[in-house]
C-alpha cells in the first residue's frame, strides 16, 4: 500500500506445510532435497548408495523422476543443443526409472531418516506414487503447463512442489489455480532456471519474493548452478526449500552428473546452510546478547574523569572525557552530569557512576 507517497510492503502472514516428518515454511529450517533424478544410471545399488550418501550429508529428502519415454517425448522431438546431438527420445528411454524400485527405494530412504518422492510425468506414475503414500509430489518446470497432470497430483491432498523454470505469471497462476480447484493449497513454488548448468547471473533469486507476494504460496529455489553458493544465497533471501542435483561422481556417464554436486559438497552446503539460518536471527535489536556481556562492559565507552576531582567539586566540561571501558555513565547522558557535585574523591582516569555524584 501507499503511505505518504511511498510504497510500503506489508509483512506476509506466517505459512507452513507438512512434508513427511518436517514442517516446511516460515520459522522452520530450510527443507533440502537432493535431486537424484536419473543419476541412478539404471543401477538399483547405485540408487541406494546415493540415498545413503544424501542422508549422511544431512539432507531432508531425495527425489527421483518417474517417466516413460513414449509418454514423455515425441519421437520427432529435435535434439537439445546441450546434449551434443544425442537423440532425445533414445536418451530419455535410457534414463527411465524402473517403477518396481519405488517402494524399496522409499523404504531405504525412510530407514535412513529422510523422505522419498519423485516427479511423476504421467498419470500412471502419479497413481503409483500415491499408492505408496509419498509425502509430496514434485512437478518439473517442463511439465508446469500440463494442468491435467497437476490436477491429478493435487487431488491426492499431498504438498505439491512446482518448479517454475521458463514460466511467466500466467503459467504459474494457472498451475496454482488448478491446485486450488482440486482443494489443495499445500503449494511450494520453486524459482528455477532451466539451463544445465545455469549461469548464476540468470538465477533471479528475487523472483522468490515476487512469487510469494503474488501467489500467497511458499517459495524456494531449484538450483542448477555449479557450486553451492547460489543455493546458500537463496536461503539467506528466504527460500524455505532448496532442491539441487546430486551425484556420487561428476565424471559418471549421463546428462545430469556433470553439473550435480557431490556428497562432500552437499555436506558442506548443509553445514553452511544451518549456520546461515542461525545467523539470520530474529531481527530484534534490544541490547547485548548474554555472550556479549564482557565486550559490552569493557569495550564500549563511558564518562571518565579527565583529572582528579576532589569531593565537593562542581563537575565541568573539562573534567570529563569519553573512553573505554563502558562501566560508567553513558556518554549521551553527559549533560545530566555537568553541574552536579562530586560526592567522593574521583581519581583521574576513573569511570564515573551515578553513586559518585
Amino acid at each position: 500500500f501507499k503511505k505518504d507517497g511511498m510504497m510500503i510492503a506489508m509483512p506476509l502472514p506466517p505459512q507452513e506445510i507438512q512434508i513427511g516428518r518436517r514442517k516446511v515454511g516460515d520459522g522452520h529450517p530450510c527443507y533440502v532435497i537432493a535431486e537424484i533424478g536419473s543419476n541412478h544410471n539404471h543401477d538399483f545399488d547405485l540408487a541406494c548408495r546415493m540415498i545413503d550418501a544424501a542422508a549422511k550429508a544431512k539432507v531432508d529428502a531425495v527425489k527421483f523422476q518417474t517417466f516413460s519415454a513414449d509418454k514423455h517425448y515425441s519421437r520427432k522431438t529435435p535434439n537439445f543443443d546441450y546434449l551434443n546431438g544425442q537423440d532425445t527420445h533414445d536418451l530419455i528411454k535410457s534414463l527411465e526409472l524402473d517403477r518396481s524400485w519405488h517402494e524399496p527405494l522409499m523404504r531405504h530412504a525412510e530407514a535412513r531418516g529422510i523422505d522419498f518422492f519423485s516427479s511423476p510425468c504421467d498419470y500412471e506414475a502419479v497413481d503409483e506414487l500415491a499408492a505408496l503414500d509419498v509425502p509430496a509430489f514434485k512437478v518439473a518446470s517442463f511439465d508446469l503447463t500440463d494442468l491435467g497432470l497437476i490436477e491429478r497430483i493435487a487431488r491426492n491432498s499431498k504438498p505439491v512442489i512446482l518448479s517454475t523454470g521458463m514460466a511467466d505469471w500466467t503459467d504459474i497462476q494457472n498451475a496454482v489455480n488448478t491446485c486450488h480447484r482440486a482443494g489443495n493449497r499445500q503449494i511450494l513454488l520453486l524459482q528455477c532456471t532451466s539451463l544445465y548448468p545455469a549461469p548464476p547471473a540468470l538465477s533471479n533469486l528475487a523472483a522468490m519474493e515476487t512469487m510469494r507476494r503474488a501467489s500467497g504460496c511458499l517459495t524456494g529455489y531449484s538450483d542448477h548452478t555449479l557450486g553451492v553458493h547460489i543455493a546458500l544465497a537463496s536461503a539467506a533471501l528466504g527460500a524455505c526449500a532448496i532442491e539441487k542435483h546430486f551425484t556420487l561422481d561428476r565424471t559418471m556417464p549421463g546428462p545430469d552428473h556433470a553439473f550435480a554436486s557431490e556428497p562432500h559438497e552437499f555436506a558442506a552446503m548443509m553445514s553452511h546452510l544451518r549456520e546461515i539460518e542461525a545467523a539470520i536471527g530474529d531481527g530484534i535489536k534490544n541490547g547485548p546478547r548474554e555472550e556479549e556481556t564482557d565486550m559490552f562492559e569493557k569495550g564500549r565507552r563511558s564518562l571518565h574523569a579527565a583529572v582528579d576531582i576532589p569531593s565537593g567539586t562542581l563537575i565541568t566540561e573539562d573534567m570529563l572525557v569519553v573512553k573505554r571501558p563502558g562501566m560508567g555513565i553513558r556518554p549521551f547522558l553527559k549533560e545530566h552530569v555537568l553541574g552536579r557535585t562530586a560526592r567522593i574523591d574521583i581519581e583521574a582516569d576513573q569511570w564515573i557512576s551515578w553513586e559518585m555524584l
